[in-house]
């Protein structure tokens, strides 16, 4: 019999009941098992020691090294991830109608495969399972096998995880699911071992044990999927009636919310989990805010100090690069030391954004130099020449250049005896003849048989090996060297600059150079923020030109839509798919937050005026009318089997958080209540969730809080290539405000904005001085023309 595990939607439990029901009644028949949940990205796995393997698994080979064999149709794609798998002896297809048709005409059951390109259990699975002879004959005789890269079609994905999450023990990928030849689901796990074992069946067994079932209990299986699917259908519509706009309550959603993240807080080590630990930045976003509201209290401080402790030991620990830059996806262990070390675009973009915002509140450098780190291992490493960002660097990599296999982090790792032998160099007056390495080894915490837990390390591919993570501060390095400070400083630099540069030497990871709208515009966010903060014009250049590209390459003029995605290219720059895939709730939802973060930072009106009308496009296709909310796709694809409204804030932000918040931005810049009314129809919808589990909900609660408080107007009258104007702007952008929208009121009355807002041309300079307003409710402040008085009215 089946044993379908459904116990991976918590908050759901009339659902999982009902589904539970379902699978026992339809599946009795069945004997095979759903497979074990593996951790690419996330996953809700029952067990610790799991999500340890999952997280450290053995790297697959080269992808493009399948001398001597005929390609698949996936060489005919874009997707680095299907161009992984184009030369598996598997019959692949790309999801689309000549897959589903060859399935209904030779009436054989769909085995749908999806991952993505810098997904390390998805080389696990390609090496022992889809480079097989005999699986890719079982494939091509009983199923039709379509692979799918769920960050080009996250429609597609979203609806197949809903069902997997739902019928096992978690979700990740790879994600391997069977559907029927009308694409509906029966069966769903993740990643599958080749062989069985004492506690799974293996790949191999569970294709056969399908095939023979298709065979003989066809129409039960059907009659199964079509039940399930019902189930599922009915259980992803949201409450709310376009007659009953009920906004949560605003205190007491916030005040669970704070609660059920100090509840889960690593007072040692930050964090909000044991292990896996994830950067998540919404967690930070909500944080701030909460702390911005309640400065004078208690829990005001212990949100600062759980936000800037957290962020702290992860800017310490293993999961920043620090010799290359930027941040790995997830720490394996509770100290953040030993991660999962694929990088993805947009971990940076919003990391970015919150060691700004934890620079601007605490006034640390140390959080602004984390910042900038972040922000120059983009610039380099993931930027294409004409101004987008690529998506992600691998996990695996060659350890030298003759290395037939690749492992885990063996691009970023070190063994001490290298480190000395790089860094050989006396230190002039530090104690006992220290040398550049032995300093290095000290503050780093480098051990000469290696510093990783051999329990974050199950197939010894990190053995020997170490994990830079700061082990003692500056002033203890300096104090047992008999060194100052500064002198350990800069000397830590040198070393981080001569080990870069013989890291440049080994193999790299491979880079998917697929870009997203969405990831770019969280990406271009965090550059404009960081160039508005620290005054640096080249940030809000390099998120000028992001824009641009956006415009040029992810942007459909003849229906003013975005596009999802776009590659670079061998025979041209930039490349698109023959079939366009147009952009989905994240995609409009991100953009637009993007420029509005621009025109704040460069106070150019066409970003502005773009995102209204991107607002406006996202309303047409996504908005449900009825429930509220947003779909994360349109209607159009007949072959998605539901839409979905996403309800968690997680790696990504949800699209509906984001798109709550931008609505009460743009209702500010635009003066359309339709807008602001949207926003309260979005929070209408969700009640649920924020009531009862609003820490899944951080960035939604954020945009209640605003609406509770009411968002300020701050205009600036003037001219913004005078330094009176900059001084107050700096001002501005050197407080923590997040519940405000800045205006640039340059005089032109007939411009884009101060047609929208009428009530700008009444607003003047105050002596030929730049002038300064803080607008609420309709009422603004008197006008201030110094820094001064613009401080007091800030800090009110």
């Amino acid at each position: 019999m089946l044993g379908f595990l459904v116990s991976a939607l918590p908050t759901r439990g009339i659902f999982r009941k009902t589904l539970r029901s379902v699978l026992i009644l339809s599946s009795a028949k069945r004997l095979w098992q759903v497979g074990q949940p593996v951790c690419c990205r996330w996953q809700r796995s029952r067990s610790g020691f799991l999500r340890q393997y999952a997280a450290m698994a053995t790297g697959g080979q080269d992808p493009f090294s399948k001398s001597g064999r005929s390609p698949n149709r996936l060489v005919n794609e874009k997707s680095p991830y299907l161009l992984q798998h184009a030369y598996n002896p598997v019959d692949w297809y790309p999801w689309g109608p000549e897959a589903f048709e060859k399935a209904k005409r030779e009436d054989k059951p769909i085995f749908l495969s999806v991952g993505y390109s810098t997904c390390h259990w998805c080389h696990v699975m390609e090496k022992e399972s889809f480079e097989n002879e005999e699986i890719g004959k079982i494939l091509h005789d009983s199923f039709v096998a379509i692979k799918v890269d769920r960050e080009e079609r996250p429609d597609v994905d979203k609806v197949y995880m809903t069902f997997v999450q739902a019928t096992s023990s978690g979700g990740g990928w790879p994600m391997s699911v069977w559907l029927t030849p009308d694409l509906k689901p029966f069966v769903g796990g993740t990643y599958f071992p080749l062989e069985d074992g004492t506690y799974h069946l293996g790949f191999k067994t569970v294709l056969k044990r399908i095939a023979e079932q298709w065979k003989h209990n066809k129409s039960a299986m059907v009659e199964s999927s079509e039940n399930i699917l019902k189930v599922l259908q009915d259980a992803v519509v949201l409450g709310g009636k376009e007659t009953n706009l009920v906004l949560p309550p605003c205190q007491e959603v916030t005040e669970r919310c704070f609660d059920q993240l100090a509840n889960s807080y690593d007072e040692e080590y930050g964090g909000f989990s044991v292990a896996p630990k994830f950067p998540t930045a919404v967690t930070f976003s909500f944080l701030f805010c909460y702390w911005a509201a309640h400065k004078r209290t208690e829990a005001g401080a212990r949100a600062l100090q759980m936000a800037l402790h957290t962020l702290r030991m992860m800017a310490n620990g293993g999961i920043h690069d620090h010799i290359g830059q930027g941040f790995h996806r997830y720490s394996t262990d509770a100290l953040w030391h030993v991660p999962h070390f694929e990088k993805m675009l947009y971990d940076q973009g919003q990391l970015a954004v919150a060691y700004i915002d934890a620079y601007q509140i605490s006034g640390d450098t140390f959080f602004a130099d984390v910042a900038r780190d972040i922000l120059q291992y983009v610039s380099r490493d993931l930027s294409n020449e004409e101004g987008g960002f690529y998506s992600a660097e691998d996990a695996d990599s060659l350890p030298t250049a003759k290395a037939e296999e690749k492992k885990e982090g063996a691009f970023c790792v070190w063994t001490s005896q290298e480190i000395l032998q790089l860094l050989p160099d006396p230190v002039p007056g530090a104690t006992n003849g220290a040398t550049m390495g032995d300093i290095f080894i000290h503050y780093y915490g480098v051990k000469e048989k290696g510093n990783v837990n051999p329990a974050q390390d199950p197939h010894g591919e990190l053995t020997g090996q170490n994990v830079l993570i700061v082990h003692y501060s500056l002033e203890l390095t300096a104090a047992k060297y008999g060194l100052e400070t500064d002198e350990v400083k800069k000397l830590l630099e040198r070393c981080r600059e001569q080990l870069y540069s013989a890291r440049q030497m080994r193999p790299r990871p491979h880079l998917d150079s697929k870009m997203l709208a969405s990831w770019n515009g969280l990406m271009l966010s965090g550059f404009a923020h960081a160039g508005a903060v620290l005054g640096e014009k080249n940030y809000i250049e390099r998120a000028t030109s992001a824009a641009c590209f956006l415009r040029k390459h992810l942007f459909y003029f003849a229906n003013g839509r975005l596009l999802r995605s776009c590659y670079q290219g061998e025979l041209q720059p930039i490349e698109h798919l023959s079939v366009p895939v147009f952009g989905f709730l994240d995609d409009f939802a991100f953009v637009i937050r993007a420029l509005l973060d621009l025109y704040e930072a460069s106070f150019e009106q066409r970003w502005l005026e773009w995102a209204v009308q991107l607002q406006e496009k996202q309303d047409e296709l996504f908005w449900d009318p009825k429930q509220f909310a947003y779909y994360t796709s349109d209607d159009s694809d007949p072959s998605i089997l539901f839409r979905l409204k996403d309800d968690q804030d997680g790696a990504e932000p949800s699209a509906n958080s984001v798109a709550a918040s931008n609505l009460l931005r743009l209702s500010n810049f635009m003066d359309r209540k339709d807008w602001e009314l949207k926003s309260s129809q979005i929070l209408s919808a969700f009640s649920n969730r924020l009531c009862k589990i609003p820490v899944a909900l951080p960035e939604m609660v954020r945009t209640l809080m605003a609406k509770h408080q009411a968002l300020k107007q701050i205009v600036i009258c003037g001219d913004p290539a005078e330094e009176d104007t900059q001084k107050l702007i700096s001002c501005i952008n050197s407080h923590y405000m997040p519940h405000k929208v800045l205006l640039l009121a340059d005089g032109n009355k007939e411009s884009f904005l101060y047609l929208n807002l009428p009530f700008l041309s009444t607003l003047e300079r105050q002596n030929g001085k730049a002038t300064a307003y803080i607008c609420e409710n309709h009422t603004c402040s008197l006008p201030v023309t110094s820094v001064e008085d613009l401080k007091k009215l800030l800090t009110k």
